[in-house]
């Protein structure tokens, strides 16, 4: 691991908690080793959100990617993922009825070719 220095870090009461819950498990032996994992996580995800990037660099090149950027933004804001799975099951339950004999609604085929 090479040399270890301290250092000193703020963090808000509940995770101070947290940290000391996962110490107290036995799930970490220190409060160091939580950091760690939490620092080494960090640092992976954020080598992982840089390949992706450069994939996608790659494969629409960068000013598309900044048209399909603008073009999000530009489409207004998102909704909760609720919402957008409450719409779903409203437009299925409007094409599909409430009923349907306990069947699931399949498009394009019919019950006989099941």
């Amino acid at each position: 691991m090479g040399k270890i220095e301290k250092i000193s870090v703020s963090l808000p009461a509940e995770m101070v908690k947290a940290v000391n819950r996962a110490v107290d498990s036995g799930n970490y032996a220190s409060v160091s080793e939580v950091v760690r994992t939490a620092l080494r996580r960090w640092e992976y995800e954020q080598a992982e959100s840089d390949r992706l990037y450069q994939q996608a660099v790659k494969a629409y090149g960068l000013e598309r990617l900044r048209q399909m950027v603008q073009e999000g933004i530009d489409s207004g804001p998102g909704i909760d993922i609720d919402e957008a799975f409450d719409r779903v099951r409203a437009r299925l339950k409007q094409k599909w009825g409430e009923g349907n004999g306990g069947r699931k609604a399949v498009a394009g085929r019919s019950a006989r070719s099941r």
